[in-house]
């Protein structure tokens, strides 16, 4: 009230305003400091140097005039592990992107089980035998599941290597229109060319280039802020990885930066690969809308320090903005999507590159099917295509993806200590359950016994939490499932 009358006030120089309080001068020089520090940070980071694979790549010819079986927009992994198995059963594919030789730019994390299922162990770099969450100051988790980093040099390499061993042609260039008849597709690209096709994948990510939404897309947000760095030591354990830590005796009392975390909390996530070398990431798990970047560095810039972190330099820094949840695309449609662009992020974690390649296979095996016409082959773009999309988003896995939804609703709805809660109660569970959950392979019935498993664990606090903010998207979840049920 007082700020409020001295805003009112009317300013005269006879009667100067009196000073603010002391606590306002304290918390602005708070700010200013955080802000300082957040700045600091950027300014450690290199210029952005993309790094390119030195690749002689097989380059689509224009003058064709017969439809490719197969055009793949998006040069990402799901897009060319999906481009070498189509390739691989005598099918004419060709990937289209801007730089088809960039090596993928962010560092990808993942657990070592799923990338050794799909045969990819040789893609990981560095292994920790486990990992560990703080929950806050007085309670830690240890995650007896052994996580990596991807090689991502290695990764791209392979997967370039196996596409042009099956024939995969290459064109450089960003697609700009599709033009659509009965039977195939007329793909426009920036550079004049006009590449047809049987079927189109759209694999862009994010950008949703060709893939088709009809609904209002108001999902919520991952940010994150990451640097790859030398320092001069860390409190971390090279041993294992720091999967989430939600402690925040590193911001100031009283702050507006620590009421800005209580409500809308962000983690620190590590990958120590020696005493001096680490990637720090604070991370904003899902919020809508989304933190602010300039928010996410100042939180990490008072995290380091307060844990002793001295920079020497900076790698490489990264900036992730990830879509979670959200309506799926129209379904089905005539242009196929896979990964971010089909709706495959984890609505809950943000997860989606292992996922992504283990469904690879999937969509392809599809496509192959439908376009052998020797096996009573289906005739026509937009039957082929709604078939395709079945199997990518048949009914378990769009159940799945509502519980996940509803699960993405919840943490929307929670504060830090909330939060710290649910994580608590979270890696309580047996590791099947939390295990299934992060890497999707619960599907509704185990979802369901999940839920209940997860209620039993939570504290009575965390259960009266869920039940008031819960209620209204549980009946939403239920309302949706109801709905799909009918199509």
């Amino acid at each position: 009230m007082a700020t409020t009358a001295l805003l009112l006030r009317a300013h005269h120089p006879c009667n100067p305003s009196p000073p603010p309080p002391r606590a306002a001068i304290v918390c602005r020089a708070m700010a200013s400091t955080a802000a300082s520090a957040a700045q600091a940070l950027r300014s450690m980071a290199p210029p952005h140097r993309p790094e390119l694979l030195s690749l002689d790549l097989p380059r689509y010819d224009p003058a064709r005039s017969r439809p490719v079986d197969l055009a793949i927009v998006g040069g990402g992994p799901a897009g060319l592990a999906v481009a070498q198995r189509v390739a691989e059963a005598g099918l004419s594919v060709v990937s289209i992107d801007p730089s088809p030789g960039l090596v993928w730019p962010n560092n990808y994390g993942v657990w070592v089980d799923e990338f050794e299922a799909m045969g990819l162990a040789d893609c990981l770099d560095t292994v920790w035998p486990s990992a560990s969450v703080f929950i806050d100051d007085a309670t830690s988790k240890s995650l007896h599941r052994p996580y990596a980093r991807v090689a991502r040099r290695k990764l791209k390499s392979t997967m370039m290597d196996r596409c042009v061993a099956h024939g995969v042609d290459f064109h450089q260039a960003k697609v700009v229109k599709a033009v659509h008849n009965e039977a195939s597709s007329l793909l426009i690209c920036d550079d004049g060319v006009a590449i047809p096709a049987t079927v189109v994948l759209d694999a862009t990510g994010f950008s949703r280039c060709l893939v088709q939404y009809d609904m209002p897309y108001n999902p919520g947000y991952q940010v994150a802020y990451g640097i790859l760095a030398e320092v001069d030591g860390h409190p971390f354990d090279i041993d294992k990885m720091l999967f989430m830590d939600w402690r925040d005796s590193h911001l100031p009392e009283g702050s507006a930066i620590k009421e800005r975390n209580t409500r809308v909390p962000t983690f620190l996530y590590a990958m120590p690969f020696s005493p001096t070398k680490i990637f720090l990431e604070e991370t904003s798990l899902v919020a809508r809308p989304g933190l602010a970047m300039d928010d996410i560095q100042e939180r990490m810039a008072a995290r380091l320090k307060h844990l002793g972190i001295r920079i020497r330099s900076v790698e490489e820094d990264e900036r992730c903005v990830i879509p979670m949840g959200g309506p799926l695309p129209v379904l089905p449609q005539r242009v196929v999507g896979i990964g971010g662009t089909a709706g495959m992020v984890h609505p809950s974690t943000g997860y989606m590159v292992a996922r992504t390649l283990a469904t690879a296979p999937i969509v392809a095996d599809a496509i192959v099917r439908y376009l052998d016409s020797g096996n009573g082959g289906i005739t026509g773009g937009d039957a082929l295509a709604a078939e395709v999309w079945k199997e990518l988003w048949p009914t378990d896995r769009r159940r799945q993806r509502e519980f996940f939804c509803f699960g993405m609703d919840v943490l929307l709805k929670l504060d830090l200590p909330g939060t710290r809660r649910f994580f608590n109660a979270f890696f309580d569970l047996e590791p099947h359950y939390w295990h299934g959950f992060l890497s999707s392979r619960l599907f509704l019935p185990e979802l369901l016994m999940f839920g209940l498993s997860l209620f039993a664990h939570a504290s009575n606090t965390s259960k009266l939490e869920i039940m008031a903010k819960g209620t209204v998207p549980l009946a939403k979840m239920v309302g949706n499932l109801i709905q799909d049920k009918d199509r």
